[in-house]
């Protein structure tokens, strides 16, 4: 890593507030693509059985559909990162938009499975840009003690996005609209990204001769590859509750002998929780002057809640246990832009925005994997339940290594490079 030349763009004079179009935006942003992100986990059953699946279909074709959206999700990742780096943050922020939101148009008119998955795919490859971006560009527009805090706004509101999906789902009782909206409101946040400006740190980079966006540079030096992939890890329990344990509640329900879970509601639950938790992160975080040890305190919240999930299995759970205990687990669960901040503060400005796009999308990519290992793990117990706690004792073990082995990178500064 190189200090970069002092920018003479980012006097302390010249900061933004937190309450600056790049933090408004970046937290309207993420509402529209958790809404976009979390319709289908929302509306999967009822979608599906409308296209005339059985119950037995509706889960393994729910299955499919969630895997090749986060396979979109990850090749996104990459594709939008090197182009933060090579063209600039806001290429990404619009073109990554336009995209969802016509895939999500189209999925409102779909008629078969195939269809549904070739939408979700692209809408996949069209999130992935969005939240990264936001968080590189705040990242290097505001100063250190204001970073953690805008990160807040951004997950604060960001988060309500699952929430109105599913009030809208609810609502209108209609799937088809709901895509429609969600294409929709991604159209009318075009019109707001057209008022931002790039990141003078950006600037001064891209008048240089540095390598940008260069996605090998990861894998050529050994402390690069190593805070990319424990950046990943770090994240990889968020996406483990989301995609596994609270999309495929019901599922798990039934194991337990609790009948009747809605895994839609079960999303409503911990996404109202994920809200307090993103802000309750951030301000400890900002108050301990450390990423890490705010991690620390949510993982221990995420390792007991976690727990009592699997625990109803002994007798004592029922439907309203199952969705305070989806809340618990969505409260421990809600570091996402702390993590993705922390992706951020790791690493230059030539590499940074490859990073913060692609490490989240990295970690919801790593759904499909995980799958692949439940089933196999279930062909070997001949438990879905047993299979699923195995996987968790897996995914937690892994993320606390990751997380314990990781350098601080709060009031980190960010102006340098990687050579």
């Amino acid at each position: 890593m190189i200090k970069h030349p002092a920018n003479q763009l980012q006097s302390t004079s010249g900061y933004p507030g937190l309450f600056s179009l790049p933090v408004l935006v970046g937290a309207l942003g993420f509402f529209v693509d958790i809404f976009d992100l979390l319709l289908f986990s929302i509306v999967r059953k009822p979608s599906l059985a409308s296209l005339g699946l059985s119950s037995e279909e509706v889960l393994h074709s729910g299955e499919l559909i969630i895997s090749v959206q986060m396979i979109g999700l990850t090749l996104g990742g990459i594709l939008w990162g090197i182009m933060g780096d090579k063209k600039g943050r806001l290429s990404v922020l619009f073109g990554s938009i336009l995209l969802y939101s016509l895939a999500n148009l189209a999925n409102g008119m779909v008629q078969t499975v195939p269809q549904y998955v070739l939408v979700r795919f692209l809408a996949g490859l069209g999130l992935a840009g969005e939240l990264g971006a936001s968080i590189t560009l705040v990242t290097e527009m505001l100063p250190a003690h204001r970073r953690g805090l805008a990160a807040t706004i951004i997950a604060s509101t960001g988060v309500a996005g699952a929430l109105v999906a599913y009030l809208v789902y609810n609502a209108t009782q209609d799937w088809r609209l709901c895509y429609y909206i969600g294409g929709g409101l991604g159209i009318l946040l075009l019109l707001l990204r057209a008022r931002m400006s790039e990141s003078g740190l950006y600037h001064e980079v891209k008048s240089s001769q540095v390598r940008r966006g260069d996605f090998w540079m990861l894998f050529n030096n050994r402390d690069r590859f190593l805070r990319y992939a424990k950046g990943v890890l770090i994240g990889f329990p968020v996406w483990f509750v989301i995609g596994v344990l609270i999309t495929f509640s019901d599922q798990f329900g039934k194991e337990m002998g609790i009948e009747g879970i809605d895994p839609a509601k079960a999303i409503f639950y911990q996404y109202i929780a994920i809200g307090l938790g993103d802000i309750s992160a951030g301000l400890l975080s900002n108050y301990l002057k450390s990423r890490k040890k705010a991690l620390t305190v949510f993982y221990v919240i995420l390792v007991i809640s976690i727990t009592l999930y699997f625990l109803q299995s002994q007798g004592w759970g029922n439907q309203t246990t199952m969705y305070w205990i989806c809340a618990a687990m969505g409260f421990g669960s809600g570091i996402s832009v702390l993590y993705i901040t922390m992706s951020a503060e790791q690493f230059g400005t030539n590499l940074r925005a490859t990073t913060a796009i692609s490490i989240p999308n990295l970690v919801r990519g790593l759904l499909p994997l995980i799958l692949i290992f439940q089933r196999l793990l279930q062909q070997i117990t001949h438990s879905y339940l047993k299979a699923g706690m195995i996987a968790a004792v897996f995914v937690m073990v892994a993320s606390a290594w990751a997380l314990y082995t990781t350098r601080e990178t709060f009031g980190k500064d960010m102006d340098f490079i990687e050579s």
